[in-house]
């Protein structure tokens, strides 16, 4: 179950990467680089 959450936050953090060509904030930036680390440690670790 971790490495489905994990698979889906991290999928979602690369869509969040999506906003980067809409002019962003730092919360969003922090945001989409948690979504992806979290991500990718719930998915390998």
């Amino acid at each position: 179950m971790k490495r489905v959450f994990g698979l889906m936050l991290f999928c979602f953090g690369i869509g969040m990467t999506l906003l980067l060509f809409i002019p962003e904030t730092l919360t969003t930036l922090i945001f989409i680089v948690g979504c992806l680390v979290l991500g990718y440690h719930l998915f390998c670790g």
